[in-house]
C-alpha cells in the first residue's frame, strides 16, 4: 500500500468513526428528549431545545420553544409515553437529521391521544451540545 492509499484509508476510517460517534450521540439525545417529555421536565427540555425551535405537531399546530414549554408547564399538554420503535440518524457536520417511528400517548387540553407517528428531528450542535432545532410528526396507520 502506498502513502496516498494509506492516507485515503485513514481518512475513510476517521469519517466512519465520526459518523458512528454522532449516531450514538443523537440516539442518546433522542432518548433524553423522550424521557424529559414524558416526565414533563421543562427544565431539561429548555436545555434540549434550541432557542429558535420549530415544533410542528401531527395535528398541524406549530409552536415555538416558549409556546411549547408554557403548554407543558401548565399541564395543557402532557405525554405519558414516547416510545421509539426505530431511529435512523444522518449526520451533516455540526447538524444531524433523525427519522424515527414512535408511539406517543398523552393528552392535549384534556383530549387523549395515542398516536403512531413518524418523527423527523433536526439537531444542531451549539456550544458543544446537541440541541433540537426542528420537530415534525406525521401520523401513520
Amino acid at each position: 500500500m502506498n502513502t496516498f492509499q494509506m492516507i485515503v484509508l485513514m481518512c475513510t476510517l476517521s469519517l466512519a468513526l465520526s459518523a458512528a460517534d454522532v449516531d450514538g450521540q443523537i440516539q442518546a439525545a433522542e432518548k433524553a428528549w423522550a424521557d424529559a417529555t414524558v416526565r414533563g421536565d421543562t427544565v431539561a427540555l429548555e436545555g434540549i431545545y434550541s432557542d429558535r425551535l420549530i415544533y410542528a405537531h401531527s395535528t398541524g399546530v406549530v409552536q415555538t420553544k416558549a409556546e411549547l414549554i408554557a403548554q407543558l408547564r401548565s399541564g395543557a399538554r402532557r405525554y405519558t409515553a414516547v416510545t421509539h420503535e426505530r431511529i435512523k440518524v444522518e449526520p451533516y457536520g455540526d447538524a444531524a437529521v433523525s427519522h424515527s417511528l414512535a408511539r406517543t400517548v398523552g393528552n392535549v387540553d384534556a383530549k387523549a391521544f395515542d398516536d403512531h407517528v413518524m418523527v423527523m428531528h433536526f439537531w444542531v450542535k451549539q456550544g458543544g451540545k446537541w440541541r433540537l432545532a426542528a420537530h415534525q410528526t406525521t401520523k401513520v396507520p
